[in-house]
């Protein structure tokens, strides 16, 4: 089932199936309990009712009862002495008679009649009741209820009848059998399972289709998300944006996120679009120079430029280069992880700097365990792009110092050259961006050097940025975290 809608409508459906059927379940467990113990308790109301006459001062023959409940009544010795009005059979009293019938005389001395016979007994007729025997006018409890059934003036039903015994005024045992009609009981319960029959799927079909609706209608966003981004990726405009319902929900963040990731995608392609375009006029330039004197020098060998060439070529060689390494950092490479003597690799750059224009004082050389973590060719290719960058903007010196400042390693490069403008000194780390001043009449600079500075220092967790020097000129302040000490493990 591919359709989310489907798949929640029917869900909700099984889930409130399982609630309504063991709801209804225990429903009709608890009203049949409690039906028959109304039915119980009718039954025993209308046995006590005739026990407790027998007991006081009605004897069989004077029992009237009505057709209401079937009542039997029976006397120690089984035999049937009374039953009710229009009695015509009975099932489930252990008894089927329904006409009262008169017990026969006792002759003399007969063990059941006299005071002799328990005199010469000595009282054991008590002792076979077990000490149960009732006393006179006395009710007993009532027996388990038993379920049966009579025909009452040619009706027959079922009945649940329940058992007293009862000693009479007179002495004599009795046992009353009262039952109560089971009918309402099971026009109830059938009433009930109809309805759940007739009510639960007509209640299942109405939760689906609600189900099915608000679904569609919470999902409805999503499909015009769908819609929109199969839209754009047909028409390959990333400038479109999918519909942003006005809801702040889950749909809604997903929309905006979309749309987020659509304009940062923009951005991104723009950018990729811009740096080609950059690099292709950045490498036309060297590439029509060299081929221009490699023509000359084809035509006439007397006039080749040979420095001019190899300048062209250098300068080729190392745009590619940054061209490459901006490739490698947009591709998400990361730095090899290794630690870096900084104080060492600064002291080393500075060294190779002897036939520079300007003279490159280093100040503050003390850097001893400012090690940082990461590649030592790309934090010197970022050492480098800055010195770089001062030689071709200072007027008479560059300035290299190392520092730690806290938990971070300093290093600043400063010339005293005119300086970048504050407006300026985000926008000089974009690619391909030289200004128009005195910093844009540079010796080949393609304006990658310090894009590639700052990225490189992101990935190793630093920051690069630029300020006033107190020479007059630019100062570029590295910062990268000091990578953490090595314990020794034999201490």
């Amino acid at each position: 089932m591919g359709s989310v809608r489907a798949r929640a409508a029917l869900g909700a459906t099984a889930v409130v199936a399982v609630a309504l059927v063991a709801a209804g379940l225990l429903m009709l467990m608890t009203l049949r309990t409690s039906l028959d113990d109304q039915v119980e308790l009718q039954a025993e109301v209308t046995a006590r009712d005739v026990a407790a006459r027998l007991a006081t001062d009605t004897d069989f023959a004077g029992l009237d009862l009505d057709a209401a409940h079937p009542v039997q009544v029976e006397d120690r010795d089984g035999l049937v002495r009374a039953v009710s009005e229009d009695l015509e059979a009975i099932s489930g009293t252990g008894n089927p008679g329904v006409v009262p019938e008169s017990p026969a005389p006792r002759p003399p001395g007969d063990p059941g009649g006299g005071d002799d016979d328990d005199d010469d007994d000595g009282g054991d007729d008590g002792g076979d009741d077990g000490g149960t025997a009732l006393a006179p006018g006395e009710i007993g409890d009532v027996g388990n209820p038993r379920t049966g059934s009579a025909v009452v003036d040619g009706q027959q039903a079922d009945y649940l009848f329940v058992t007293v015994e009862v000693t009479t005024f007179r002495g004599e045992e009795a046992v009353v059998h009262a039952g109560a009609p089971l009918s309402v009981e099971r026009a109830a319960l059938d009433s009930v399972r109809t309805s759940m029959v007739v009510g639960v799927p007509l209640l299942l079909a109405v939760v689906a289709l609600v189900t099915w609706l608000v679904t569609r209608r919470a999902l409805g966003p999503v499909e015009g998300i769908r819609r929109e981004m199969a839209a754009i990726t047909r028409s390959q405009d990333l400038s479109r944006r999918v519909p942003e319902p006005a809801s702040r929900d889950e749909v809604g963040r997903l929309a905006r996120t979309t749309n987020e990731t659509l304009a940062a995608l923009e951005s991104s392609v723009e950018r990729q679009r811009r740096f080609v375009a950059d690099a292709s006029h950045e490498l036309r330039s060297p590439i029509a120079s060299l081929r221009t004197q490699l023509e000359v020098g084809a035509a006439h060998p007397a006039l080749l430029d040979v420095p001019g060439a190899v300048q062209d070529t250098i300068r080729l060689q190392g745009l590619a280069a940054d061209l490459l390494l901006l490739a490698r950092l947009d591709a998400g490479e990361r730095p090899q992880e290794g630690d870096v003597d900084l104080a060492a690799l600064v002291a080393e750059e500075v060294a190779q700097r002897t036939g520079d224009r300007h003279p490159v004082r280093l100040t503050a050389p003390g850097g001893e365990g400012l090690n940082v973590t990461g590649s030592r060719g790309q934090l010197a290719r970022v050492l480098g792009n800055l010195l770089d960058n001062a030689q071709r903007h200072a007027a008479g010196t560059v300035r290299v110092s190392l520092r730690r400042d806290g938990a971070v390693a300093v290093v600043e490069v400063a010339d005293d050259g005119a300086g970048v403008p504050a407006a300026d000194r985000e926008r000089i780390f974009e690619r391909f961006v030289r200004l128009d001043d005195a910093r844009s009449r540079d010796e080949g600079g393609a304006g990658l050097g310090l894009a590639i500075a700052r990225d490189v220092a992101g990935r190793h967790g630093g920051t690069l940025t630029v300020r006033d020097a107190p020479e007059g000129g630019a100062l570029f302040v590295l910062s990268l975290p000091v990578a953490a000490p090595v314990r020794d493990a034999r201490a």
